[in-house]
């Protein structure tokens, strides 16, 4: 083996996960000189990997004889019983941003790390960053829990890397000290695999060890608490005016009072909100924080500005679809928790919400007491109904809502169609749901374009049989 990354890890080592991980993962080792093994329970996806020049195993609960070194893929929970097997039998495990750091760390010129988590937000501001880099000249790409594996964008050659990490993958991270990292928010969210609040916050916050630039959000609890337990030059950002030392907004522009000359006496602006391009309150907090990223490296205010006009929002967040007969439509399948979701009802006045799906678990209350005054009307869908159903009866009781009947062939069809007879001229009807969609769909995406089309039925006048709503004892509207 030759090269940069020739016998960094050797022996035997496990992969768990024959995804889009554990491919990256194993196509890495077998050129370090490992010999590598990787297990799936699913047979056809594990023989995809014929060609990285792996053994492949199905279904292991427990690592071969003679393994070293066991890298999960961020899927695998730490009590699943192969990675505990491996625990209890001393095995080191780690994943693959793990080993992406101990690579890049052999390059003669190792790659910044940029690295961004949260709850909410992670990718439209790892999209934001990387344009912002771009603009201004970097070789720089987004990656890890959106589009390349790290792995695969260092092996690619980028010298700045605008790196989303979510909780599965920060769980197992140790080494890794990135140039700066933000914690965007927290929340409560994937409770069924880390087990607790503080668990999943202390996963987060492995984003900011050993990090040069902390960058908190000055309007969040956990992550200026996270932030408070590392050592990095403190930056805030939020949609305040910015003090010393912070990122922030006066009137419509977004300015920076942290990597200036004298802070206390200059700022310098970055752009105007006009120059974004993804709606709502939230994606200015997530341009703020993508512009603290990108100035603690340096990168000039005119390519931050460059970077936020050039961005584009990914679907299914927050995207605008028309109007029908005067009423928007607003498709932010993405909000897939209640925090999310809170984000995108509080960024309009008079809203007609269509919820539900899979909660895991996520409380409600807070949100709907939150949003109670846009609310114009509320459709629920999903397995997870009579939960919103309750809290608004608790907290909303005279705003009208509308719960699709079981069973209904072409569910967000009839949604679209209630959610329109509630609204007005002037309202959005937004597709928010606060929750999973797996219920119903097979992913938010898939939710996102069910919604889509029907609204764009709704435009051309198609109204199917049987899309019309149950009621759920609806009240008057305000």
């Amino acid at each position: 083996m030759t090269g940069p990354f020739a016998g960094l890890v050797t022996g035997n080592v496990l992969v768990a996960g024959a995804g889009v991980t554990g491919r990256s993962v194993a196509a890495a080792l077998v050129e370090m000189g490992a010999e590598v093994t990787v297990t799936d329970g699913n047979a056809e996806r594990l023989a995809e990997l014929a060609d990285t020049g792996a053994t492949l195993v199905p279904g292991l609960t427990e690592p071969p004889a003679g393994t070293s070194l066991v890298v999960t893929s961020p899927g695998w929970r730490p009590s699943s019983p192969l990675l505990a097997s491996a625990v209890a039998a001393g095995i080191d495990v780690i994943g693959e941003v793990e080993l992406a750091w101990l690579m890049s760390q052999r390059l003669p010129q190792p790659p910044t790390w940029l690295v961004v988590t949260g709850t909410n937000g992670k990718t439209t501001t790892v999209g934001m960053l990387a344009e912002i880099l771009r603009a201004d000249g970097r070789n720089a790409i987004a990656c890890g829990n959106v589009g390349l594996t790290v792995i695969d964008a260092i092996r690619a050659g980028h010298d700045v890397l605008a790196v989303e990490l979510s909780s599965f993958q920060l769980h197992w991270q140790r080494s890794l000290r990135a140039h700066a990292a933000v914690v965007l928010n927290l929340a409560e969210d994937h409770l069924d695999w880390h087990g607790s609040m503080e668990e999943y916050a202390k996963a987060k916050g492995r984003a900011y060890a050993g990090a040069g630039v902390v960058i908190r959000n000055v309007a969040d609890e956990w992550s200026g608490r996270l932030a408070a337990e590392h050592d990095g030059v403190q930056v805030g950002f939020g949609l305040g005016v910015p003090r010393p030392g912070e990122v922030g907004l006066v009137e419509d522009l977004l300015v920076d009072r942290a990597f200036v000359d004298d802070p206390s006496e200059h700022a310098e602006e970055l752009a105007e909100l006009a120059d974004l391009t993804a709606l709502g309150s939230h994606n200015v907090a997530n341009a703020l924080a993508a512009a603290a990223l990108a100035r603690s490296f340096g990168v000039s205010p005119e390519a931050v500005r460059a970077g936020l006009r050039a961005f584009r929002p990914g679907a299914h967040r927050a995207v605008p679809l028309g109007e029908v007969n005067g009423v928007s439509y607003v498709n932010d399948s993405k909000a897939t928790n209640p925090h999310a979701a809170a984000g995108s009802l509080l960024s309009f006045e008079s809203v007609v919400w269509i919820a539900g799906g899979l909660l895991k678990g996520a409380a409600v209350d807070p949100l709907v007491e939150a949003v109670t005054g846009r609310l114009r009307g509320v459709v629920l869908i999903g397995a997870d109904a009579e939960v919103f159903a309750a809290s608004l009866a608790r907290h909303a009781p005279d705003v009208p809502v509308r719960r699709l009947t079981p069973g209904d062939h072409e569910p967000m069809i009839a949604a679209v169609s209630a959610a329109g007879a509630m609204a007005r001229p002037g309202d959005v009807v937004l597709l928010a749901p606060a929750a999973a969609s797996m219920d119903m769909f097979r992913d938010y995406a898939h939710r996102g374009d069910a919604f889509a089309g029907a609204v764009a039925q709704a435009r051309d006048g198609v109204t199917p049989e049987g899309s019309a709503a149950g009621s759920d004892g609806a009240t008057g509207g305000r």
